[in-house]
C-alpha cells in the first residue's frame, strides 16, 4: 500500500452538528469497528477500486461492503469529490437487497454535502 493516502476521509456532518457515520460506528464492537475502518482505509489508499469491497449504487454515490466478524453485513455509504471521501451513511444490512431508504437517506446527505462545498 502506498504511505500516502489518495483520498481524504471525512465524516458528513449534518446542520445540527452530528456525524452520523462516527456516531454509528461508536456503538459497535471493537472487532466491528475494526473491520470497517480497514475496509475503508483500504479505500482511501488504493482508489478507484470496485468489486467485491467497493460498489457503485448510482453517480456520485458507492458503497463500502464489510463483512462483520459475526457473520453480519455493512454498508457504508461515500462519495468522492476533489480527494475528499466523504462518509455519509452506515448501517447494517439485514436482507439481500438493499434497502430503498438506506439509499435515499445516503443520496440526501451526498446532495447536502455537494451544497455546502
Amino acid at each position: 500500500m502506498s504511505t500516502e493516502p489518495i483520498l481524504t476521509v471525512n465524516f458528513f456532518l449534518t446542520n445540527s452538528g452530528n456525524e452520523p457515520v462516527r456516531n454509528w460506528l461508536k456503538d459497535m464492537e471493537r472487532d466491528d469497528k475494526k473491520v470497517i475502518g480497514e475496509d475503508i482505509m483500504l479505500v482511501q489508499f488504493r482508489w478507484p477500486l470496485g468489486m467485491p469491497l467497493v460498489r457503485k449504487m448510482e453517480a456520485d454515490l458507492w458503497e463500502v461492503r464489510s463483512k462483520l466478524s459475526n457473520g453480519n453485513i455493512a454498508r457504508t455509504f461515500f462519495t468522492v469529490h476533489d480527494g475528499i471521501m466523504a462518509l455519509l451513511h452506515g448501517f447494517i444490512k439485514k436482507s439481500q437487497k438493499t434497502p430503498q431508504k438506506e439509499i435515499d437517506l445516503a443520496r440526501t446527505r451526498k446532495d447536502q454535502w455537494f451544497d455546502g462545498i
